[in-house]
């Protein structure tokens, strides 16, 4: 009997260890899954973190409250009682609230990158109004994207995705409206304009009222007047016989051909009409007195749009060239923008004399060929007989003979 209980004690215990051992194993499979888990995870991420999160021993993300400073910024400047008035809105985003709200409308169609979501937590992204403020905030003061980060609580790569995407948006969407050539109806007001100041048939890269008709960059290397001026598409549709038929009469002589006022750096050309160096006589005072004085349009054109968009007027930052010119053009297309929602065409000008009232100028549409369409002239490609009718039409403009004999025209026609 005492043997039979040493066995079945013997084997209780043997069931013991047995069970022990396995425990142990088990416990040490469990620990070795639990670390293939922490690794797998630690890896998946590091890999986010090269992206977009925050990897191990590295910087933290921050919580910036961006949906508390978009909430503020909406008080501010975006909800009928808002604490700053229209007039501060103004001098802070360089435009009235509903050209704003214009063009954020139309850019939150064009691309959904503005419009806002939640992310893959559920937690709302940044309100369009966020985006936008950075990116007029960078074009406006010429910040960089840190110094907006203050202002709506966004990340650097964030700050510049939305800049980029900004300039992208407006180019596509208002370069038709915005940054075309002048229509007959625009090329009518504009050289109604310039024969009221005693320049008829004027053509303009910079109206009156500071619209800019014409914009040329690009460009890479030092440039200047001369040079830039031989790369500028300005005189393509000269040279193509495309533009608007125009004839006008002065000092009894009729001339076909618009100018352009420009300073003594430029050429003797057909399309120039420079001032007079040194005048003597009454004639050439009043001339040049006339002369420099409508040129300052465009220099008030420039210095306006530098003052309104200080991104244009600092050193350029470290942004590829096609960004560059994509900032540029933005700048400019707002800048017209802003002129036709703030400019009052109706006003008189009652500080600005009008020595002519006599129209001089007939805009004539262009001709129609013989199936009643408009004429279309030749193509000029690239062989010996188109070559040779642009490279004729070039040398024509740049007759010297013209430019002074419509120089001393209008310096007669200005003196009566």
């Amino acid at each position: 009997m005492e043997e039979y209980k040493r066995c079945l004690e013997r084997q209780e215990r043997e069931r013991n260890e047995r069970n022990r051992r396995a425990d142990e194993i088990n416990e040490l499979q469990r620990q070795v899954d639990e670390q293939v888990l922490i690794t797998v995870a630690l890896q998946d991420e590091e890999n986010q973190g090269r992206r977009s999160g925050s990897q191990i021993s590295r910087r933290r993300n921050v919580d910036k409250h961006s949906h508390s400073r978009g909430k503020n910024l909406l008080e501010d400047y975006f909800i009928p009682t808002s604490l700053y008035s229209d007039v501060d809105f103004r001098r802070q985003f360089r435009m009235q609230p509903r050209l704003f709200n214009k063009f954020m409308h139309d850019i939150c169609n064009y691309d959904a990158y503005f419009v806002q979501k939640c992310d893959a937590a559920g937690v709302l992204g940044l309100l369009p109004e966020q985006k936008l403020t950075a990116v007029i905030r960078m074009l406006a003061y010429g910040a960089s994207a840190d110094q907006v980060d203050e202002i709506a609580r966004m990340g650097k790569s964030t700050t510049l995705e939305a800049l980029i995407r900004f300039c992208d948006a407006v180019e596509n969407l208002y370069t038709m409206d915005y940054l075309h050539r002048p229509t007959p109806k625009d090329l009518q007001r504009l050289l109604q304009k310039a024969e009221a100041r005693g320049f008829p048939r004027m053509i303009v890269v910079a109206g009156f009222d500071t619209w800019v008709w014409h914009a040329y960059f690009g460009v890479s290397g030092s440039q200047n007047d001369l040079n830039l001026l031989g790369k500028s598409p300005v005189f393509n549709d000269v040279l193509r016989c495309q533009g608007l038929n125009i004839t006008y009469q002065v000092n009894n002589t009729v001339y076909q051909t618009g100018y352009y006022l420009s300073d003594d750096i430029y050429p003797r050309w057909t399309t120039f009409v420079k001032s007079i160096l040194n005048p003597r006589s009454q004639k050439q005072k009043l001339f040049a007195t006339y002369q420099e004085g409508y040129r300052k349009d465009v220099e008030r054109c420039f210095g306006i749009l530098q003052a309104r968009w200080l991104i244009i007027r600092g050193a350029a930052r470290m942004f590829d060239e096609e960004i560059l010119i994509s900032i540029m053009m933005t700048c400019i297309i707002l800048h017209n923008m802003i002129v036709e929602d703030e400019y009052d065409y109706d006003a008189l000008e009652v500080y600005e004399p009008d020595p002519m009232n006599t129209p001089l100028t007939r805009i004539y549409e262009r001709p129609m060929g013989p199936s009643g369409e408009p004429f279309q002239p030749e193509l000029l490609v690239r062989d010996g007989r188109f070559m040779t009718r642009m490279t004729d039409r070039y040398t024509e403009m740049q007759s010297s003979y013209i430019h002074e004999r419509r120089q001393l025209d209008l310096m007669e026609h200005l003196w009566r």
